[in-house]
């Protein structure tokens, strides 16, 4: 039942006839039309967004809610460092009168292999809050089925991080809901760029606490001993049981969960009194959920001529589907601004990731050899970005409809159109559609901040030999 409903959500991502019940009211936003078929709809008004662009300004933001929330705060992110700021982070949340007197429900979604690296690490940064206050806080690490056997035992810590994580980035408190691809450690608070969109809304919040509910039970949940153990709500371990059986069950709750959510939301598509929708897009590829990828596929398929996308990756490792939509599919105008190699976040890094900047380098040479020799470098444009002492991880898509010079639609979240988002990371991201010319100008001006730091991409830098050999066999690992 499921296979044959996410099979419709597929057929209607490909059909190009098909009607769809009015969504939305403007005709620059009719290419999207079918989204609401494909997607939970969330439709609000954009002065209940706000779009942050600074580092600090995340942080703070993070502080001041964690101090505030009333009853409940969910936190889904990669990791969270061990550093002062992080401390700090966490005091915030101690200093809430509400987790005093434990009437503040905390649910906590990390990665496993990430938060368990080293002495120091994401588990021993929570370790005193649970001791604290194990009733109201439940931490939970995912922990990918790929990781056991033989690779479990022998791939050391860093390396079996190539196998899959968990990277949603989603900061929830109360009915406030931060989404963003920042992780919770120093560099994301201080001098890395990413993007941040606030979003206060009871039911888009709902929506992802619940989602960061279905992992966490398939997660492996610490206690106060710092002991993993599985969910009441599941019995197979990750790393032990069948993988095929963990990840049918898995894959269940999780499409289970966004079909029900699209039902239930479906009748409040087109409410007049909005101006703003938003679709939440998840994408599991190791436990079968494709969703995400092939919507955003169809929105870069579906952008018609004189229309602009500008799409900005921390990592340039673009799908062949999503190189291939682009080239042959996409009228539109594309610049794409990536993480020049002084800004990527793995230079100087030891060992084979320290040559993943100049893998990166590689894939946009291929790239552009590839638009060149299908006659399409018009429309093509790449930049790097280059912040002296910054690194680079933001993400995400800006549509500007035909002659416009704001966009109306932008994708935000974890995923970074790269191999390692669409067949191996647990993803989500939304679009927001919007009809109201301020948060189209808010999001444009965010935009251009961060295309004002790019320069020319280099192509034709020179890259190490083995690079090559690294890309053409673990290029869906990073």
């Amino acid at each position: 039942m499921i296979r044959r409903v996410f099979g419709v959500i597929e057929t209607t991502l490909t059909s190009e006839q098909a009607s769809y019940p009015k969504c939305f009211f403007k005709s620059e936003n009719a290419s999207f039309g079918w989204l609401p078929t494909a997607a939970p709809c969330f439709p609000i008004n954009a002065k209940n967004i706000k779009i942050l662009t600074e580092p600090k300004e995340f942080y703070d933001t993070l502080l001041s809610n964690c101090c505030n929330a009333k009853e409940r705060i969910t936190l889904a992110s990669l990791y969270l460092g061990y550093g002062t700021l992080e401390k700090k982070l966490l005091e915030s949340i101690r200093s809430n009168g509400n987790y005093k007197n434990n009437s503040l429900n905390i649910n906590i979604l990390l990665d496993y292999t990430r938060g368990s690296r080293g002495v120091a690490n994401s588990r021993t940064m929570l370790l005193p809050l649970l001791q604290e206050n194990s009733k109201n806080l439940r931490v939970s690490l995912y922990h990918t089925p790929e990781l056991r056997g033989v690779l479990k035992q022998y791939i050391p810590d860093r390396y079996n991080e190539l196998l899959g994580l968990q990277h949603m980035k989603l900061y929830i408190f109360d009915n406030t809901l931060i989404i963003s691809g920042a992780n919770l450690s120093n560099d994301y608070f201080t001098n890395r760029q990413d993007r941040y969109v606030v979003i206060k809304d009871k039911s888009l919040s709902d929506f992802y606490c619940s989602l960061v509910n279905k992992v966490q039970d398939f997660s492996l949940n610490i206690d106060q001993h710092d002991k993993a153990g599985l969910s009441k709500n599941w019995e197979m371990l990750p790393y032990e049981s069948s993988k095929a059986q963990f990840v049918q069950k898995a894959s269940r709750k999780i499409k289970n969960f966004i079909l029900d959510s699209m039902n239930q939301q479906q009748q409040y598509c087109a409410q007049e009194q909005n101006d703003t929708w938003i679709f939440p897009l998840v994408q599991m590829g190791q436990l079968n959920v494709n969703h995400d990828a092939p919507i955003t596929n169809r929105i870069l398929a579906d952008s018609p001529p004189r229309s602009t996308l500008r799409i900005a990756t921390g990592y340039f490792n673009l799908t062949k589907e999503y190189m291939n939509t682009l080239i042959d599919s996409c009228q539109a105008n594309c610049e794409i601004l990536m993480a020049h190699p002084e800004a990527n976040g793995f230079l100087g890094a030891k060992g084979l990731a320290g040559g993943i900047p100049y893998a990166y380098s590689q894939i946009a040479r291929k790239f552009r050899q590839l638009y060149e020799e299908r006659k399409q470098q018009h429309r093509f444009k790449l930049y790097e970005y280059l912040r002296e002492d910054w690194t680079y991880h933001a993400k995400g898509l800006w549509y500007y409809p035909p002659d416009k010079n704001v966009p109306s639609m932008t994708l935000i979240g974890s995923p970074n159109f790269g191999e390692r988002s669409v067949k191996r990371d647990l993803e989500t991201q939304v679009a927001i559609v919007t009809e109201n010319p301020e948060l189209a100008k808010s999001l444009d001006n965010e935009c251009r901040r961060l295309y004002k730091l790019g320069v020319e991409a280099e192509t034709d830098r020179k890259v190490p030999v083995w690079v090559n050999t690294f890309v053409v066999f673990f290029r869906s690992y990073f």
